[in-house]
C-alpha cells in the first residue's frame, strides 16, 4: 500500500515551522511504513494456475522397464507405488505360486526438458537398471529416450529424446537466493496418477541426507512416491530444484520432502551433457572437523576449517600438505566445515593450480596445489604399504587407555594391518573421557601434540609439552581400521 498525502496537503495554512515538522513526521511515517513493509514476506498468490499453465509442458512421466527376477503372468500391471500395488503382488503371489519366471518389470518417475533440443534431467534412481525409458509430455506425446550420463553421488541423470519440433524447456534458477518461507511448486507424476502441481514453502535450506555433495532444499510441498526427478519451481518459472527424497514413517508425504538444490544440479548437468560422465576436482587429504576441544588443543581462535588427518600420495602431498594442517581457505573462499572444503573441491577444475590456505603450527602459508580428478582417485588402486615399527614390550595406562607398541605378536592378536604403526590400545576406562569419546580396543595412537608416536615416551613426553605450553588437552591422531581421526584428551 502506498502512504497517503493528505496530511501533508492540508498543512499548506500553518506556520513555516509547523508545515516543516508536519512534513518531516510525514516522511518519517511514509519511510517506517515502508521499511514495515519490506520485513513482511510476500503473500500467498491468489492462485498457482498461471504459472501452472506456463510451465506444465516443459514436465514429463517416465517410464522406465527391465527384466527382473520375478512372478511371470498377465495379471494387471499396476504403477510402483500405487496404493493398489501391494493387493495385486499379493493376489498374483496368492494364485500363481509356482510362477517365479523373469518378468518385465516397469517403473514411473518425473522429470523436466532444459532445452528445445531435448534434454532432460530425472534422478540417477528413476533410470537405473533400465533397459528401456519412454517419455510421455503433457501434450500426450510419447519418445523413447537415451542416457547421457548419470551421477550416483548427486543422483541426477541427463536423458535425450529426438524430436521433430523444437520442444517447451525451462530454466534454471538460484538456489542460493531461496529464502525459508519462499514459496514453491513441486510438479511430477507421484503414485502414477499423471501430472499433478503441488505447492508450499521452502522449510529448511542445506539440508544433507547420507551423500558427500548434498545440499538439498526441504519443502513442504506434496511430494510421493512417482515425483522422483521432478522439478521444484520458485514462482518465477525457474527450477531451483531436482525432487529426490521424502522423510515419512508410512511412504507417504507427510510434509518433509528434499529438492537437490539447482546450484549443485546445473554443475552435474553441464559435465554429464559435455563428458558423458562427471569429472571433479580431488585434493587429496583425509578431513574431519574442527570442533571446539580439538581447537582448543591446538590453540586455534576458533572451531572453523578442515582438519587434514592424512595425506596420501596425491595432489596435496605433493604440493607439500601434511597431517595436521588446518585448511582454512580454499580458492580465495573461507572453509567452514568438511562438508564445505569437499563441495568447494569438487566444483573446481581438474588439473588446475588452486590456493590453499592452511594453518600449521600457529602460522598461515599459501600453498598451490593443481587438482586430480576424483573419480580417477577412487578407482585407483592403494599405495605401498610402510615397514613396520620395531617391537617394544612395553605398557602403560595414560588418559583412561591401557597403550602398548604394535607388535607383530599384536599384530597377529588382533588382526591389525600389516603395516599399523604406533600405540595400540589393549583396553580403554569405561569411566575415561577416552571411551566417552569413542576409543575403543584395537585402535592405534599414531602421533600426539601433532607429532609421531612409537614408544610410550614419546606419548609421556608430548604431554608433558602439552601441559608446559598451558593447555588443557591434547590432541591424538588414532586410527581404526586405516581411518584416521583426531581426538582431544583432557590431561589436567
Amino acid at each position: 500500500m502506498q502512504s497517503k498525502a493528505i496530511p501533508l496537503t492540508r498543512s499548506e495554512g500553518l506556520p513555516r515551522r509547523a508545515r516543516a515538522v508536519l512534513l518531516a513526521l510525514g516522511l518519517g511515517l511514509a519511510l517506517a511504513l515502508g521499511q514495515a513493509q519490506g520485513a513482511f514476506a510476500r503473500g500467498a498468490p491468489e492462485s498457482f494456475a498461471d504459472l501452472a499453465d506456463q510451465i506444465s509442458p516443459s514436465v514429463v512421466n517416465i517410464t522406465t522397464s527391465a527384466v527382473v527376477a520375478g512372478p511371470t503372468g498377465g495379471g494387471p500391471m499396476v504403477p510402483e507405488g500405487s496404493p493398489f500395488e501391494d493387493f495385486f503382488r499379493d493376489f498374483m503371489d496368492r494364485n500363481n505360486p509356482g510362477d517365479r519366471g523373469p518378468r518385465r518389470s516397469e517403473a514411473l518417475g518425473s522429470g523436466f526438458v532444459i532445452s528445445e533440443d531435448g534434454y532432460i534431467v530425472t534422478n540417477e534412481h528413476v533410470i537405473r537398471d533400465a533397459d528401456e525409458i519412454e517419455v510421455e509430455f503433457f501434450s500426450g506425446e510419447r519418445l523413447p529416450a537415451t542416457v547421457i550420463g548419470k551421477d550416483t553421488n548427486t543422483d541426477i541423470a541427463v536423458l535425450k529424446v529426438e524430436s521433430d519440433e523444437p520442444l517447451p524447456f525451462v530454466q534454471f534458477g538460484d538456489s542460493d537466493l531461496m529464502r525459508v518461507g519462499d514459496w514453491v511448486v513441486a510438479m511430477g507424476n507421484p503414485l502414477g496418477q499423471g501430472f499433478s502441481v503441488s505447492a508450499g514453502i521452502v522449510s529448511a535450506r542445506n539440508r544433507a541426507l547420507s551423500g558427500t555433495y548434498d545440499d538439498y532444499i526441504q519443502t513442504d510441498a506434496a511430494i510421493n512416491r512417482g515425483n522422483s526427478g521432478g522439478p521444484l519451481f520458485n514462482m518465477d518459472g525457474q527450477v531451483i530444484g531436482v525432487n529426490t527424497a521424502i522423510l515419512s514413517p508410512n511412504g507417504g508425504s507427510i510434509g518433509i520432502g528434499f529438492s537437490m538444490a539447482s546450484n549443485v544440479v546445473t554443475k552435474v548437468v553441464d559435465q554429464l551433457k559435455e563428458f558423458g560422465e562427471t569429472r571433479r576436482g580431488w585434493l587429496g587429504v583425509r578431513i574431519q572437523d574442527v570442533t571446539p576441544d580439538v581447537a582448543e588443543a591446538m590453540g586455534l581462535a576458533e572451531a572453523a576449517g578442515a582438519l587434514v588427518t592424512d595425506v596420501p600420495d596425491g595432489p596435496a602431498k605433493d604440493a607439500g600438505i601434511l597431517a595436521g594442517d588446518v585448511i582454512t581457505t580454499f580458492a580465495g573462499q573461507p572453509v567452514a566445515d568438511t562438508r564445505d572444503l569437499t563441495r568447494r573441491v569438487a566444483d573446481a577444475p581438474v588439473g588446475e593450480a588452486v590456493p590453499v590456505v592452511i594453518l600449521r603450527e600457529g602460522q598461515t602459508q599459501t600453498i598451490d596445489v593443481t587438482l586430480g580428478r576424483r573419480e580417477e582417485a577412487e578407482a585407483a588402486e592403494a599405495g605401498t604399504s610402510p615397514e613396520a615399527t620395531p617391537e617394544e614390550p612395553a605398557n602403560a595406562e595414560i588418559l583412561g587407555l591401557t597403550l602398548g607398541p604394535v607388535t607383530q605378536e599384536l599384530r597377529d592378536q588382533m588382526g591389525l594391518p600389516a603395516d599399523a604403526e604406533g600405540l595400540v590400545v589393549t583396553a580403554v576406562d569405561v569411566a575415561s573421557e577416552a571411551y566417552a569419546k569413542g576409543l575403543r580396543e584395537g585402535d592405534i595412537v599414531t602421533e600426539a601434540g601433532q607429532q609421531p608416536v612409537a614408544r610410550i615416551a614419546d606419548l609421556e613426553t608430548q604431554i608433558e609439552a602439552a601441559r608446559d605450553g598451558g593447555r588443557k588437552s591434547i590432541l591424538l591422531l588414532v586410527r581404526r581400521g586405516g581411518d584416521p581421526r583426531f581426538v582431544a584428551l583432557g590431561i589436567e
